[in-house]
């Protein structure tokens, strides 16, 4: 079969809009791709999983003291909900969140810069700061060419407590301080609600060693106000791509393709379907993700979660066959992480694309303009070169194991240290 990147486009134009997790959006292009699977003579598996989610009722900053004005926020999914009056307090910004810097905190409404993580959050738990509010964009925005994001308070950081939190515009903030506010009004309302995502898995087994299992990976959801074309539906339509090419050339092992939802929520799909297939983990032997692609311009790497030795293998393969992909050993955050953590290695193929070359993620800019059938077509090339002659190795040439200082990488991106210290940090603040 001969990659084609005019079809792979065509198929990205298909799924090229708005697909959040949970919503009926992300549900039509599942449908679209599992239309896609069928036309080549497969039946497609549709995995349903819940996830947690919020309906955002009511955000809104106002400004009492020294001057009034009024400014759109948007509520933190999942954080608690002022009451429908909202919640009055004193403003205050917080630059570092150092002690110092908090300390005259307790009690306020507290602006700081950029968004939320983990640490922020405990420090402003520390500080019994009565709300927080995050900015996001740059001092270019306009209401006309930029969106107000809407955040979520993961479980991660609600492990460490709740309050309410709400997200502006920079260029609002800017104005906010400037103007010395010292007072204010926070209405942020937000009603938790379980929603239903999807996952669609196909399997080709191999002829020699059926029992050894090769994953491909991909997710098909988008973030807000994005098409997602590039993040990720290029890695969905490549990954589309390849199967095709093992329909008509049977593999020694078993390829087992999966599209995952909602990972643009925090990896849900492979960690609801690595969760429903305990069982079944134990066969698989590596997994092959792909996650943006497409961008004229920029470059293509490799991170594999695997031993250097199988860093070198790939690192070799692409020296040998003259592709410019840059290989390291290093944590990917996207779908390959859950695999990883249950000792399947793992690669991640990425194609990285210079910011001024067009390769926007998670905003309004990820349009398909920026990204070619020429560029698909690259990059499908190289990644299914590697993976065909990995998969028909007659030896399997990479060790089932993730080593530890890979390991203890991933411990750190699930936060487990900081899930296990949650309940100490509750009763020592």
């Amino acid at each position: 079969m001969k990659i084609c990147g005019k079809r792979e486009f065509e198929l990205l134009n298909k799924i090229g809009f708005v697909r959040m997790g949970g919503t009926t959006e992300e549900m039509e292009a599942a449908k679209i791709l599992m239309e896609e699977i069928k036309s080549l003579g497969l039946t497609p598996v549709y995995e349903p999983f819940e996830i947690e989610d919020a309906d955002l009722i009511k955000g809104e900053l106002e400004i009492l003291e020294p001057f009034n004005k009024k400014y759109k926020v948007t509520a933190y999914k999942l954080s608690n909900s002022t009451s429908e009056d909202g919640l009055t307090a004193d403003f205050y910004y917080a630059e570092n969140l150092t002690a110092a810097d908090l300390a005259n905190a307790k009690g306020k409404i507290v602006l700081i810069n950029g968004l939320l993580n983990l640490d922020k959050f405990k420090s402003l738990v520390k500080a019994g700061v009565a709300a927080f509010v995050t900015m996001s964009g740059d001092m270019l925005d306009t209401e006309e060419n930029s969106d107000l994001f809407t955040k979520t308070l993961s479980d991660t950081i609600r492990a460490y407590g709740n309050m309410p939190g709400a997200n502006i515009r920079t260029t609002d903030a800017f104005d906010i301080v400037k103007n010395g506010a010292t007072k204010a009004k926070l209405t942020s309302i937000n009603k938790p609600v379980t929603r239903t995502s999807h996952n669609i898995t196909v399997t080709i087994e191999g002829t020699k060693h059926p029992e050894e299992i090769i994953s491909f990976g991909s997710h098909y959801d988008s973030v807000e106000f994005s098409t997602g074309v590039y993040d990720n539906g290029a890695g969905s339509v490549i990954n589309m791509e390849i199967l095709r090419h093992f329909v008509e050339n049977t593999p020694n092992r078993t390829v087992k393709f999966m599209w995952y939802g909602s990972e643009e929520m925090g990896l849900l799909g492979s960690k609801a379907w690595v969760k429903a297939h305990k069982d079944e983990l134990e066969k698989h032997i590596y997994m092959i993700n792909v996650d943006v692609a497409g961008s004229v311009i920029g470059y293509d790497i490799a991170r594999v979660i695997a031993s250097k030795d199988a860093t070198a293998h790939a690192d070799a393969f692409m020296k040998r066959k003259g592709y410019a992909v840059g290989v390291t050993q290093e944590i990917y955050s996207s779908d390959s992480i859950p695999f990883a953590d249950n000792g399947i290695p793992a690669i991640n193929f990425i194609r990285f694309g210079h910011q001024i070359g067009g390769a926007f993620i998670h905003c309004r800019n990820d349009v398909i303009d920026y990204l070619s059938p020429e560029s698909l077509e690259r990059t499908t090339k190289f990644i299914l070169e590697y993976a065909d002659e990995t998969i028909n190795s007659v030896v399997f040439p990479i060790e089932r194991k993730v080593p530890t200082e890979m390991v203890e990488k991933i411990d750190n991106y699930l936060a487990k240290k900081e899930l296990a210290d949650a309940e100490k940090f509750k009763t020592n603040k």
